[in-house]
């Protein structure tokens, strides 16, 4: 399965992410959404599953879950817009998504692949604009940062 993974577009969804999110088949949103539009909009390339971030207000937003695990192609994936916020053991999942930081980045520890997509909203320091691509397969999970040209 082929995922795509989005965080802290603080309501900005650029064309540049649309585009590298077009061929999934699931979107991954870790927070820091700021609004309801941007959702919606990404609904429109594949389902979205969705945290709230520490910027994510309102009604809407309310809806949202601070935090929530998923099971794709057997694997069990869990999305937390901080990763300081993470409960319990990570161990527990096969993959830990998390945006906040702006700093794109995939590592593996004991055995869980931690995905953080980057920022694809607003530029923040000198940080990258990005977002994520996942794969689920039966050779286990894949991830990459994909760095968007802005």
């Amino acid at each position: 399965m082929r995922i795509g993974v989005i965080s802290d577009t603080h309501d900005l969804v650029r064309p540049e992410a649309l585009a590298a999110l077009k061929r999934s088949e699931l979107i991954l949103h870790a927070g820091d959404v700021c609004s309801a539009e941007v959702l919606e909009i990404l609904e429109r390339i594949a389902p979205v599953v969705a945290v709230r971030g520490n910027n994510d207000r309102g009604g809407w937003a309310r809806a949202l879950p601070a935090s929530r695990t998923l099971e794709v192609s057997g694997y069990r994936i869990h999305i937390v817009h901080d990763l300081k916020d993470l409960e319990g053991d990570a161990r527990e999942f096969h993959a830990v998504v998390s945006g906040h930081s702006h700093e794109p980045g995939v590592r593996r520890e004991d055995g869980v692949l931690f995905l953080n997509p980057g920022s694809a909203g607003p530029r923040r320091f000198k940080l990258p604009v990005a977002v994520a691509r996942l794969s689920a397969a039966k050779a286990g999970l894949c991830a990459r940062i994909v760095e968007l040209a802005i």
